[in-house]
């Protein structure tokens, strides 16, 4: 092992070792990083001493500033509840109605309301409100219900197929196929209507044979050109815009054993002025309506079953 020496060329003494005929020189630290080092050692024992810093069984030191993170935070929320609570006051005391035409509620409104879309609904829908297969896609003019901000308010306040709720929007479509009401052969010819009415495939043998098939068994709800009825909840047919997919497998599949999805009822978990805010952020992605759409559909379709295969 190699000894301190003095090196010849600088005069200054080695630390005594070498590795591959390297040595290093014991030159001495600059001041100015030896005072900063200083520094940082004193300022980190204060710190100790001021701040929540060691850790302990179940919590951390608490610090002689009685200083937290969580505190911070929850005195910020406190501040930001208080700077919004007038605003959301009004959105309370204001209708449905009153907040479309006033254009700095309806601002409020639509930008709380697009938070809480985020935190309770992307889940389903999706961040950008595209939806996937079973949920609906809520950019565009295509709905079962009804797209202006009162049936939108409607829906989310009591869901839809909601169990408890007496108020939940409900349809059922029988499972044609499942329950014998369709044969096999029944079954593929009604979907070839289907698929004929929404311009997916060109007039055939089965689709004209279906044509009975659905006038005989769907017709009642979804109306005789598949305009579809929002009494019952039963989607158009005719625009090839699906919920779960308009391609032969799926449709059949959805013929044979129906559907069933259910939304929540967001009236017993959310705040009211959060779910008007909900509605008008849903209104205003696209396919809002200014007033419900005229209904087409026949009086009865109201007691007769209703599907959802879109």
């Amino acid at each position: 092992m190699a000894k301190s020496r003095i090196d010849d060329a600088t005069g200054v003494e080695t630390v005594g070792h070498e590795w591959d005929g390297i040595e290093e020189l014991n030159n001495p630290l600059p001041r100015w990083w030896l005072w900063t080092f200083y520094a940082c050692i004193v300022f980190s024992i204060g710190y100790c001493v001021a701040y929540p810093a060691w850790p302990l069984i179940d919590k951390a030191t608490a610090g002689t500033l009685g200083w937290s993170s969580r505190g911070q935070l929850e005195g910020e929320m406190k501040a930001e509840a208080a700077r919004k609570a007038g605003l959301l006051a009004e959105l309370d005391r204001a209708s449905l109605e009153q907040i479309a035409t006033d254009p700095r509620l309806r601002r409020a409104a639509i930008d709380g309301g697009r938070a809480a879309f985020k935190v309770n609904c992307i889940q389903c829908h999706g961040n950008g409100a595209a939806g996937s297969p079973g949920y609906p896609n809520l950019n565009d003019d295509d709905w079962l219900w009804g797209g202006d901000v009162a049936s939108i308010h409607q829906t989310l306040v009591h869901g839809i197929r909601q169990p408890g709720d007496d108020a939940t929007r409900m349809s059922q479509m029988p499972a044609f196929g499942r329950d014998g009401i369709l044969n096999a052969v029944q079954v593929q010819d009604v979907v070839s209507h289907v698929r004929v009415l929404a311009g997916e495939e060109k007039p055939s043998a089965s689709s004209q044979r279906g044509a009975q098939v659905y006038a005989d068994n769907c017709a009642v709800c979804h109306g005789t050109a598949g305009e579809g009825s929002r009494m019952v909840g039963a989607p158009r047919l005719n625009d090839a815009i699906w919920l779960y997919g308009g391609d032969r497998k799926t449709l059949t599949q959805t013929v044979t054993n129906a559907r069933y999805g259910v939304m929540p009822s967001w009236g017993n978990r959310l705040d009211p002025v959060t779910v008007k805010m909900l509605a008008a952020y849903v209104h205003s992605l696209g396919g809002g309506e200014e007033t419900p759409a005229p209904e087409a559909a026949p009086a009865e379709a109201a007691a007769g079953p209703a599907a959802a295969t879109k």
